[in-house]
């Protein structure tokens, strides 16, 4: 048999307390004394109570529920953003839950559905595309998103992401500071923003220095087409391969780097200087000992998790913005590295 569900009011006979102020030790965020949040702990856990949370959220009108839409965790970037994003939000009180999106906005109408039928108080899209339909729809049901690691050309959203256009700079300075004179580009997929910034970054910096992109392959940001992109731009002789190659995230850059050594046996940075960008936790192994451009998880998460609180508890007096976040130049091994450079 069932046992007789505990509810509220009893552990506040049990505690001494009202049962509002066991609702507040039980709400994030409530003010609550020290000494009367003990008595609720203790008296709730002597009993077995647990909290209600979908039925406050019925109450309140808050379910404290932060809808995550991502598009694919391949990237090793991802999980360990969406690690730290989760870790924030329940810092705050929020749960989260996840929902897996294609990289294209073609299917994130459907995956709105499901996300609203949850009634979240907010969404976090991360690598997605989104389409102005759903951005619409959001808005008329009151529900803030923030784009994280994406950036949009529409007004009144807020996004959070590196200065991908600043970094594609970098990487391409770093590139002819070191002497290459034919350098590479391997794409993600041609939809991301952060595709296009980095491109359209390296490539300015390249054309500023009288340079001209030796030539270009699109790796879009997965493994299997990155070996096939690396295949296209260095199965050919000396003289036609580039010296060097950018490209668009570490992700690919690891399979790039892979095709090079171990079946065109190529010597990195010898024959080809190779740069990525993310800095993930396998750029920095020894295997690979990748220079990439960083992007500052901890400072993304950080500026995402506070937008949308802001958004959440100050709708009218928050404006939407692009956050663009600088990042740093890792330099390692597997790119020469200019005479007399100083990070």
């Amino acid at each position: 048999m069932m046992a007789d569900k505990i509810t509220s009011l009893q552990v506040a006979e049990l505690a001494g307390v009202s049962q509002s102020a066991v609702s507040r030790v039980f709400t994030p965020g409530a003010s609550v004394s020290a000494k009367t949040r003990e008595k609720v702990r203790k008296a709730a856990e002597e009993l077995g109570y647990r909290p209600n949370v979908l039925a406050r959220a019925m109450v309140s009108g808050k379910s404290r529920i932060i809808g995550l839409v991502v598009a694919y965790l391949e990237n090793q970037f991802y999980p360990v953003a969406i690690e730290k994003l989760s870790n924030s939000l329940q810092e705050h009180g929020y749960h989260v839950l996840i929902f897996m999106a294609a990289q294209t906005s073609g299917n994130i109408d459907d995956v709105l559905e499901e996300i609203l039928d949850y009634q979240v108080d907010g969404i976090v899209m991360a690598s997605v595309a989104m389409s102005s339909n759903v951005a619409s729809r959001c808005q008329q049901a009151g529900i803030p998103i923030v784009l994280f690691n994406r950036s949009q050309d529409m007004d009144g959203i807020t996004s959070v992401a590196t200065d991908n256009y600043a970094g594609g700079r970098k990487v391409a300075e770093f590139l002819i500071a070191g002497g290459h004179k034919k350098i590479s580009y391997v794409a993600g997929w041609e939809g991301a923003s952060t595709q296009r910034d980095r491109e359209a970054g390296f490539r300015a910096a390249l054309q500023d220095a009288g340079h001209d992109l030796h030539s270009r392959a699109v790796g879009d940001f997965h493994t299997e087409t990155a070996r096939e992109a690396a295949r296209e731009l260095f199965d050919k002789p000396a003289a036609d391969r580039p010296d060097a190659v950018f490209v668009a995230n570490d992700h690919m850059a690891l399979a790039v780097m892979d095709v090079l050594r171990f079946d065109l046996n190529l010597k990195i940075p010898e024959d080809v200087s190779v740069v990525g960008f993310d800095d993930v936790p396998p750029a920095g192994w020894p295997a690979y000992d990748l220079t990439t451009l960083r992007q500052r998880s901890n400072m993304m998460v950080q500026e995402t998790v506070s937008a949308l609180l802001d958004h959440i508890n100050q709708p009218a007096a928050v404006v939407p913005r692009k956050i663009a976040i600088d990042g740093p130049l890792v330099v390692r091994g597997s790119a020469k590295t200019p005479e007399g450079y100083d990070q």
